[in-house]
């Protein structure tokens, strides 16, 4: 063999023992990656099982928490419920009424209806949103079952307790629970601001807001009107619940005062004033700065009987500026140009006497409202009781009347004056004085002073040229009452006192201060004098003090003559 066919042979065989090598290398490879995939898939298929059983396990624990909790709620609604089981999911569609009535679909009385609800006494609902992670909740009665299928009509207090009016719903959905209330013991309300406990009569004014509701809430807010005033008060604690029936019970209120008072407090705030004590303030050109004080029993007599009289005085400073004085008697709270009992609109200091002579006046609480007129106004204000000085004192030496002297007229100035001496006088009257020509005025002015005695147009009232520019503003210019009319300052005091359908009365049955409104609808209620708001208060039932039977309140009377024979 040559050494070419020997270096060609070993070449061969070094060429198929590498190839056998890389063959049993690669063989190796795939074996060892088989291996590798098997283990994969079967951790994978482990995996797959366990998160399946997993899954499994969790959706039967899920299962019977749900059920647990179904059970639960299910349990919770039959104790609260009584024995009823109803809840539902509604939208939300509010309507103008009074109160915290709902208005429910026909569907929801037939279902109340054959659990039995209505035998249970009155209906009350649990009423709750859970909006954006926060959950609100309050309480309801029910007016009547009107709504559309699929819908609840919510009033504007249940509304305004529920929804946020700056993060709204685009679809407002309330979850809907029939509940049991217990009968509600005591209330504890904070109003929002100052004012409130000024109102006359307050726990009145809230007993009647009481009467338009079913229910009471933690957290709620209720809407107290008067007149045009009105406040918000929060509920802050409640007894013997945190949700209570107000229906048919006596409920213990207490106000407490507000925590926080606006740095800028409302204009609707009477701070008291004392007789003697002047009260110094700041009042800007269109608002008011309103006071209050009180005449007791005692000096009342004393202004009746003449020996004093109550002062009404305000003093401004020399700047320009000016103010108008307003005083009225409660429930008049804060008098105003269109509603007030006694005014002034002197430029300057202003004085107001109220006298014997005055028939409105009487015992109790008045308020003074300080009106800036022009521009920003320091003042000092008080209310003086004052001794009368009718009468000569004693001592005092009496004058002769002109009837023991023999007088004749001055033909100037129409006075009578001693016959001795009307021709000097007459001389000197027509020298120096002149007499008004103005139509019911003939007052006798210096001839210096007749340039600045000037009449109103309008009305005839004898002004200063400096009283003009106000007068013709305040008693001339056309003022709009809340009720649409249109009249001059002294026909609106007297619209806003008497006519005005808005203005405040006292109710002859339950005797809160309320809107007098329209005549009765009812011709019978109608002769008799009632207010719409009496008509209605009035037909509520009360037992009779005689018989016990149950008798319309504004029929008492009416049964008290002809079944008892004896007038109310």
């Amino acid at each position: 063999m040559t050494y070419f066919e020997s270096s060609k042979m070993d070449f061969e065989l070094r060429s198929a023992r590498e190839k056998l090598e890389r063959e049993q290398r690669e063989r190796k490879e795939r074996a060892k990656l088989k291996l590798v995939r098997e283990k994969k898939a079967k951790d994978a298929a482990i995996k797959q099982r366990e998160a399946i059983e997993a899954s499994q396990r969790a959706r039967r624990l899920d299962a019977i928490e749900a059920q647990i909790k179904a059970d639960e709620h299910m349990q919770e609604s039959l104790i609260a419920g009584g024995g009823v089981v109803f809840e539902r999911v509604f939208q939300a569609v509010p309507f103008q009424g009074i109160g915290d009535k709902i208005k429910l679909p026909p569907s929801c009385f037939t279902e109340l209806s054959d659990q039995g609800a209505f035998d249970k006494g009155p209906l009350y609902f649990e009423l709750s949103v859970d909006y954006r992670d926060n959950k609100k909740t309050t309480h309801s009665g029910v007016l009547e079952f009107t709504a559309e299928d699929g819908t609840v009509g919510l009033p504007p207090h249940v509304w305004s307790n529920l929804f946020s009016a700056q993060d709204p719903m685009d679809v407002p959905l309330v979850q809907i629970r029939y509940i049991r209330l217990p009968k509600g013991t005591y209330a504890k309300l904070q109003p929002d601001n100052l004012g409130f406990s000024d109102l006359p009569n307050h726990k009145a004014i809230l007993e009647t807001i009481l009467r338009q509701h079913a229910t009471l809430s933690m957290d709620d807010v209720l809407s107290v009107s008067y007149g045009q005033v009105s406040y918000k008060l929060q509920v802050l604690e409640l007894k013997p619940a945190s949700s209570v029936s107000v229906l048919e019970t006596d409920i213990e209120v207490d106000i407490v005062s507000p925590e926080i008072v606006s740095d800028q407090p409302s204009q609707h705030v009477l701070r008291p004033l004392l007789f003697g004590k002047p009260e110094s303030g700041t009042v800007e050109e269109g608002r008011y700065d309103y006071y209050k004080f009180t005449i007791d029993d005692s000096t009342l007599e004393k202004v009746m009987a003449g020996s004093v009289k109550v002062i009404v005085k305000i003093d401004v400073e020399k700047d320009g500026a000016d103010t108008d004085l307003y005083v009225s008697k409660h429930p008049v709270l804060f008098p105003s140009l269109n509603q007030h009992e006694w005014s002034s609109h002197d430029v300057g200091s202003k004085t107001l006497i109220l006298e014997s002579k005055e028939r409105a006046l009487s015992s109790g609480t008045y308020s003074i409202g300080v009106y800036g007129f022009k521009g920003t106004v320091k003042y000092q204000v008080s209310v003086l009781v004052q001794e009368s000085s009718n009468g000569a004192k004693v001592g005092e030496r009496a004058v002769s009347s002109s009837s023991d002297v023999d007088t004749v007229e001055c033909r100037n100035c129409k006075h009578l004056i001693p016959s001795r001496s009307i021709a000097l006088h007459e001389v000197y009257c027509i020298r120096h004085n002149v007499v008004c020509n103005h139509p019911g005025c003939g007052i006798v002015l210096r001839v210096e002073e007749a340039k600045n005695h000037l009449h109103c147009e309008k009305c005839g009232q004898a002004l200063q040229p400096t009283e003009m520019e106000k007068h013709l503003k305040v008693f001339h210019e056309p003022l709009s009452c809340c009720c649409g009319v249109v009249l001059e300052k002294e026909q609106m005091v007297q619209h806003q006192a008497r006519d005005c359908p808005l203005r405040l009365i006292a109710c002859r049955f339950c005797g809160d201060m309320v809107e007098a409104g329209n005549d009765a609808a009812d011709v019978r209620d109608r002769m008799r004098g009632m207010s719409e708001h009496e008509s209605t208060c009035g037909s509520r039932t009360a037992p009779c003090d005689s018989c016990g039977r149950s008798v319309m309140l504004k029929d008492m009377d009416i049964h008290q003559i002809a079944v008892h024979g004896k007038s109310s």
